[in-house]
C-alpha cells in the first residue's frame, strides 16, 4: 500500500553549498531508485537549532515529500543514520487530510509570487 511522507533531515553546517546539494541528490535518489514517488520539496536553508547537536548551533534544513510503501521507511532511515552529515532526521506520515493542506498551503504561496513578480 502507497502511503504520502514527509521526511525533514538537517545537515551539519560545514557543508559548503556544493557539498549540501551532493547531499540532497543522494538522498533524492535513494527515494526514487526505491519506487517513490517526490511530491514536494522544499530547502529552508540553514537555521539555528533550538538546542546544540553534536557542539553545533545551526544547521542546514531540507524537507522532501514522497509517495511510497511503508517498508521503504526503514531502509530511507537506515541511509540517515549511516550518513555523518545528517545531525537529525524525523519522517512521519501524513495522512489525507494533511496532504490536502499541503496541497492548498502550495498553491497558495504560488498564487502570492505570481502577484508579487506582477507589481515587480
Amino acid at each position: 500500500m502507497v502511503n504520502q511522507y514527509e521526511t525533514v533531515f538537517i545537515a551539519t553546517p560545514v557543508l559548503s553549498e556544493e557539498q549540501m546539494k551532493e547531499t540532497v541528490k543522494k538522498f533524492r535518489s535513494i527515494i526514487t531508485d526505491n519506487g517513490a514517488e517526490i511530491v514536494y520539496e522544499d530547502d529552508w536553508g540553514l537555521r539555528k537549532l533550538a538546542y546544540p547537536i553534536q557542539h553545533k548551533t545551526t544547521g542546514f534544513y531540507y524537507l522532501i515529500e514522497f509517495k511510497s510503501a511503508g517498508e521503504f521507511i526503514d531502509k530511507l532511515e537506515i541511509e540517515f543514520r549511516r550518513d555523518e552529515r545528517i545531525i537529525r532526521f524525523l519522517t512521519v506520515k501524513i495522512d489525507k487530510h494533511h496532504a490536502g493542506f499541503n496541497e492548498k498551503r502550495r498553491k497558495k504561496e504560488s498564487g502570492n509570487e505570481e502577484k508579487l513578480n506582477k507589481e515587480e
